[in-house]
C-alpha cells in the first residue's frame, strides 16, 4: 500500500521546492529588491531560477514606491506549486493579484491611529497658543 503524501515520502517535494521571494540588492540605506523564483532551501547568494519583478521601497519624487510584476510568470510558477513568502504575498495583495494581506490592514490601522494622535497633539498645542 503506498504511503500518503503527508507521510514524508518526499514525493511532492519537487513541486513545493520552489519559492517566490524578495532578494535584496542595492546599497547601504538604499535597498532594492528583485522578486525571484528560487529553491526554498538555497541561500540568497546563489543564482535564481527566474526573476519575476522588482520592488523599490524608497519613495521617489512623487512619493511612490515602484513595483514591477510579471503576472503571467507568477501565475505559471504558482500553478507549478511555488510557495509565496509573506512579503511577496503582501505586494501581490496590494497589486490586486491576491486578496489583501492582513499585514496591510494592520499597517494601515496603525498609520491612521498615529495620524489621529498627531492631529490631537496639534489641536492641543493650537489651543494652548490661543489661550496664552
Amino acid at each position: 500500500m503506498p504511503l500518503p503524501p503527508a507521510s514524508g515520502t518526499g514525493r511532492y517535494f519537487a513541486k513545493a521546492a520552489k519559492s517566490i521571494r524578495l532578494l535584496r540588492h542595492g546599497c547601504t540605506n538604499r535597498p532594492f529588491f528583485h522578486i525571484s523564483v528560487t529553491h526554498r532551501r538555497r541561500p540568497n547568494s546563489l543564482p535564481v531560477i527566474e526573476q519575476l519583478g522588482s520592488y523599490d521601497p524608497m519613495p521617489n519624487m512623487d512619493n511612490e514606491k515602484l513595483v514591477a510584476l510579471n503576472l503571467e510568470r507568477i501565475k505559471y510558477w504558482l500553478g507549478h506549486g511555488a510557495h509565496v513568502t509573506p512579503p511577496v504575498a503582501e505586494l501581490l495583495g496590494l497589486a490586486g493579484f491576491f486578496p489583501i494581506h492582513p499585514r496591510s490592514y494592520m499597517t494601515a490601522w496603525r498609520n491612521r491611529a498615529t495620524e489621529r494622535e498627531n492631529q490631537a497633539k496639534e489641536a492641543e498645542k493650537a489651543a494652548e497658543n490661543k489661550d496664552a
